[in-house]
């Protein structure tokens, strides 16, 4: 990763943990693939094989929150912003309804929560907006325009 990831608090937190949890589950498969393995089998067990893919996986999974977190910079709690960014809480009106929205990064987006990363098409078009401002947004519904009420 190149550029800089930006991360709240508890995103990095939870990230952190994340990785803590994984490396943990590294080394129980590890123990389980030392375990499984006979030295002098000939062909490889079907389970060996199962935990080594699983292994492959919990490592790239490693690898990425690693290079994440090296290259992320937190993001300060502000109680107000000029423009959206990540870390805001947008307030956006669309016909008659007003919806609430947590800009964050596409690895702690979470839409049953109403956290919508900032690389989601809705997230691409708030980003660097004002409060007032009107935008388009292709949807499957078609086009929909919203208002930007407010930004905490």
């Amino acid at each position: 990763m190149n550029q800089k990831s930006l991360l709240t608090r508890a995103g990095y937190d939870q990230l952190t943990q994340q990785l803590k949890d994984l490396k943990e589950k590294q080394e129980h498969l590890i123990t389980q693939i030392e375990d499984v393995a006979q030295p002098d089998e000939s062909g490889e067990d079907g389970l060996a094989s199962q935990l080594k893919e699983e292994l492959e996986l919990t490592n790239n999974q490693i690898e990425q929150i690693e290079e994440t977190l090296e290259s992320s910079e937190i993001i300060s709690d502000k109680t107000s912003f000029d423009s959206i960014q990540v870390g805001c809480k947008v307030k956006i009106k669309v016909s008659a309804s007003t919806k609430e929205f947590y800009i964050v990064n596409q690895l702690e987006s979470d839409p049953t929560v109403n956290k919508i990363s900032d690389q989601s098409p809705l997230g691409k078009a708030l980003i660097g907006k004002k409060i007032n401002d009107e935008i388009e947004v292709e949807a499957p519904v078609g086009r929909i325009v919203y208002k930007i009420v407010s930004i905490t």
